[in-house]
């Protein structure tokens, strides 16, 4: 489990807080989305989870350890990230790309051994694309890089995963295969994922619980059923929304006047 406990951040110089003293947690094995609008504070918050940005206050609980307190290398091997994009200076193939997610094993300077070679193997595998292994990671499709960063942060072997914005930039096909490749390894691994998103039909569709940000601060959060209603949504994003249900199912949208 992930527990988020109190956290305060502020921008250098700056009198308000960005973040301001939120607290969650996500249960391992669930997929938890933090949903707003521009400017809520969605990335600073993620940062500070990652580790990018340190808040003036709060702890990052996995497991009853706090992640703050830890070295880098110590951090890489209970959390993943996988960023919005990646854009290497040089022309790795797949399968170097993934490979590199066994950095927190090896060492900055160290050579991967035969069980880090195995893991590459194993993460393109159950991702599904192994047939992508000896390509560019730079010539491939933007829906192929997203899952290439994912096979990367399976094989750090870590149990908590981040994932900032997984879909942006993806077409719709794209965006469906990303999201179902998550929750199908979330649920082979027992992994807790936690994930910014801007369309609340996908936080609908794979969310098992979903927390929303508002300002900085948690405005709502619980299960997608008892969350993504108009009423929430409206106060969340500042227009008017509405909520449509069947085939078990919801269907968000924008009222147009």
């Amino acid at each position: 489990m992930i527990q988020v406990e109190n956290i305060i951040f502020r921008h250098r110089h700056a009198a308000a807080a960005v973040i301001n003293n939120v607290s969650f947690a996500v249960g391992r094995g669930h997929i938890a989305v933090l949903l707003g609008p521009n400017g809520s504070g969605k990335t600073s918050l993620f940062k500070c989870i990652a580790g990018l940005w340190h808040p003036e206050q709060g702890r990052l609980l996995l497991d009853g350890k706090n992640i703050f307190r830890m070295s880098f290398r110590e951090r890489a091997k209970l959390l993943a990230l996988v960023p919005q994009e990646h854009n290497p200076p040089f022309p790795y193939s797949v399968f170097e790309a993934v490979l590199m997610g066994r950095t927190p094993h090896v060492g900055f300077y160290g050579t991967p051994g035969e069980g880090d070679i195995a893991a590459t193997y194993a993460a393109l595998e159950t991702v599904g694309i192994s047939h992508l292994a000896e390509r560019c990671y730079t010539r491939i499709s933007g829906g192929e890089r997203q899952l290439v960063l994912i096979a990367r942060a399976l094989a750090q072997e870590a149990p908590l995963l981040l994932l900032d914005e997984p879909t942006s930039h993806l077409d719709f096909r794209n965006q469906h295969v990303v999201m179902e490749t998550v929750q199908r390894v979330a649920d082979a691994k027992g992994l807790t994922v936690l994930m910014t998103l801007h369309d609340p039909n996908l936080a609908s569709c794979f969310a098992h619980r979903i927390f929303m940000l508002k300002e900085g601060v948690i405005t709502a959060e619980g299960e997608p059923a008892a969350v993504l209603n108009d009423e929430n949504l409206e106060k969340l994003y500042g227009i008017g929304i509405g909520v449509l249900e069947g085939a078990g199912r919801r269907f968000i949208y924008p009222r147009v006047k």
